[in-house]
């Protein structure tokens, strides 16, 4: 694995750290992984008129 270094906003964390201290994700690193996951998988199920559209870049 590759480790990369991001900024995310302070509530975007503290709301990972919510679904880890829940016990969904076992740490912040596995939840990220996971949202990266569920990020491919919808842009290459989706039909290519609709690829770009999702708005994965907004905060």
């Amino acid at each position: 694995m590759e480790r990369v270094t991001l900024r995310i906003p302070k509530q975007q964390i503290e709301e990972v750290e919510q679904m880890v201290d829940s016990g969904e994700f076992p740490n912040r690193s596995e939840a990220i992984r996971s949202a990266v996951r569920e990020m491919i998988n919808e842009q290459s199920e989706s039909p290519p008129e609709q690829t770009g559209k999702r708005g994965w870049a907004k905060v």
